[in-house]
């Protein structure tokens, strides 16, 4: 049995103790203003060495992933997304890709029956997980923007009052209230990451291909979810403290006020741990979709010749100039040449006296 899984699961819980033992003895500086900042420094260094390091590789050859009728002959009808001829081609299946997951829905599965008999049956239900993780992700931080700005765009404030529109009554202490609000893009993350988890540790063709590494970000972000969920619904938080520290965080003038919460600082360094683990974990798809030669380059090779834009000046030193600078060498080993050394006159004289 896989069990890479306790490895990342103790770590996640290590950190968590970490946060919540540095609290308490009174290091909220640290885990409040330091780690923030040199959180955010880390990611966007190594998330632009990461592309840098991607933009700077070579393409000699024309890879484009095709699933479909390649552009040719006029009468044959080309498939205009899964094989793009052109430039608006490549931006719609890119688009589809990155909004969509478009690969990911047709990914397919294979599984024996009785017989025995090798079917393949659609993974729907990763891709839902996927994309319901993905996009709940992605509201969820637009979301948290209106802690880091003042006053709060309208478009933000939009989208978290259609994120909050599901209203729920809870008997809370034996008397009946109504939370201010629930999130969805909260509990749809929270479902999600708990899917992708469990799917790698009970299906065994997933849990025997993974790592340590694949099974850490998951608990992380798993932490994120239900520390933010707790500090909503079920912890007092003092939202105006919160949102001074974080504000002073943007404008570069960092306080810890006094009315912020243990669990602040345990989902802050979860968030802190994360932004400083994305560049240097699998995450970075986020940036290595965009500069895969796989999907940005249009399938026109029948059209175009792909010329490698790296290409640059190099000394070479052929074969011709190799053989005239070994001939005689290579006469002697008895190696074939493709042109026998020139005849001087004097040679020549004593050749035909010979013959």
């Amino acid at each position: 049995m896989n069990v890479k899984y306790m490895y990342s699961l103790l770590a996640v819980v290590a950190l968590l103790l970490i946060a919540w033992i540095g609290v308490a003895i009174g290091l909220k500086v640290v885990f409040g203003v330091i780690f923030p900042y040199l959180a955010v420094i880390i990611f966007i260094a190594g998330f632009a060495y990461r592309v840098m390091g991607w933009a700077r590789s070579a393409v000699p050859f024309a890879i484009p992933t095709t699933c479909g009728q390649q552009k040719s002959l006029p009468w044959i009808k080309p498939n205009a997304v899964d094989n793009p001829f052109s430039k608006s081609g490549v931006v719609a299946r890119m688009a589809l890709e990155i909004l969509l997951f478009r690969s990911l829905f047709r990914n397919t599965r294979m599984k024996l029956h009785q017989g025995p008999k090798l079917a393949y049956n659609l993974e729907i239900f990763l891709w839902v997980g996927a994309l319901a993780f993905h996009w709940a992700f992605f509201t969820v931080i637009v979301r948290h923007l209106r802690l880091f700005l003042n006053p709060v765009p309208m478009p933000i404030q939009l989208l978290e009052n259609v994120d909050s529109f599901f209203r729920l009554e809870i008997l809370y202490d034996s008397f009946k209230m109504a939370l201010p609000g629930v999130y969805m893009s909260g509990l749809v993350l929270l479902l999600a990451v708990t899917y992708l988890l469990l799917r790698r540790l009970f299906i065994p063709t997933v849990r025997y291909i993974s790592q340590a590494a694949d099974y850490f970000p998951l608990f992380l972000i798993f932490g994120i979810a239900l520390t933010g969920i707790l500090m909503r619904y079920f912890f007092k938080v003092d939202i105006v403290s919160t949102k001074e520290l974080t504000m002073g965080l943007v404008t570069f003038h960092p306080t810890v006020p006094d009315g912020v919460s243990t669990i602040f600082f345990i989902h802050l360094f979860f968030v802190c741990t994360l932004l400083a683990y994305f560049p240097f974990s699998k995450l970075m798809h986020l940036g290595g979709i965009f500069l895969s030669p796989t999907r940005n380059l249009p399938a026109d090779t029948r059209a175009r010749r792909h010329v490698n834009p790296w290409n640059y000046p190099v000394p070479v030193h052929t074969y011709e100039e190799y053989e005239d600078e070994f001939r005689d060498k290579m006469i002697e080993a008895g190696l074939p040449v493709e042109r026998m050394p020139e005849e001087t006159p004097e040679e020549q004289t004593d050749t035909d006296e010979k013959e």
